[in-house]
């Protein structure tokens, strides 16, 4: 269960790394949804601000599509890494900018926490609950909330069956794990997987599930913005 590359007895640095390459399709934006506004600054901003005030990192790198000309605009106070290698996937973006890290001196043994440019509502002190419990984890672990609704399976837009519930979980982020150990995964995985974790799974581990909270909401669909409106204000 434990990877290869965790060697928990060697100081290691935490670094972020936030995939910013999609084009959120779903989310009705008339871009991408990472630069759509909401309460004053983009998603991506919301998102950035959270992890600058998380002390123990000691950086973020964001990683953008090779063409994109819009970051610098929508993040103007962003002080961390920037990176044009995104891929045609999350995880090849992910699996780019983890090389990218390396390039800049992030070792093996160092702890990449990866998180959703779109989970803007994301708070410091989640992050630090998460490094909390995982940094002295073999493995390491993400942010995840125990479903509390009845699952249906669907098929032509009509429930053919309810699926049990018990000890499922809904992953969010971030998602932290070591940095060779992640590399690793996710070359293995393939560009399929739709989370780190996934991927980590994929070669025999166990990440660590730490709760997380239901405001860590990813914005997907249109009425995701009005939910999240309600929600900034209320803090």
């Amino acid at each position: 269960m434990t990877p290869a590359s965790a060697t928990p007895a060697d100081p290691a640095r935490l670094y972020a790394l936030v995939p910013c390459a999609g084009v959120g399709e779903r989310a009705g934006a008339s871009g991408p949804k990472q630069y759509a506004p909401l309460g004053g600054r983009s998603l991506v901003a919301h998102t950035l601000a959270a992890l600058a005030h998380v002390a123990r990192l000691h950086a973020t790198l964001v990683v953008l599509s090779p063409t994109d000309a819009q970051f610098e605009r929508h993040a103007p106070h962003f002080a961390g890494w920037v990176s044009r290698r995104g891929g045609v996937s999350r995880a090849q973006t992910v699996a780019n900018g983890l090389d990218e890290l390396a390039a800049r001196g992030a070792q093996v043994q160092d702890w990449v926490l990866v998180h959703d440019a779109a989970r803007c509502l994301v708070r410091p002190e989640w992050i630090d609950a998460l490094i909390d419990a995982c940094l002295d984890d073999p493995v390491g672990g993400l942010l995840a909330l125990p479903l509390a609704d009845t699952l249906k399976a669907e098929r032509d837009g009509r429930s053919m069956a309810t699926i049990d519930r018990h000890a499922k979980w809904q992953a969010q982020t971030p998602q932290m794990f070591r940095l060779g150990a992640l590399r690793e995964a996710l070359a293995r995985a393939g560009a399929a997987v739709t989370d780190e974790s996934s991927a980590m799974e994929a070669l025999g581990h166990a990440p660590k599930l730490v709760p997380g909270s239901l405001e860590n909401l990813k914005i997907t669909y249109p009425a995701d913005f009005d939910l999240a409106e309600r929600l900034l204000r209320t803090r």
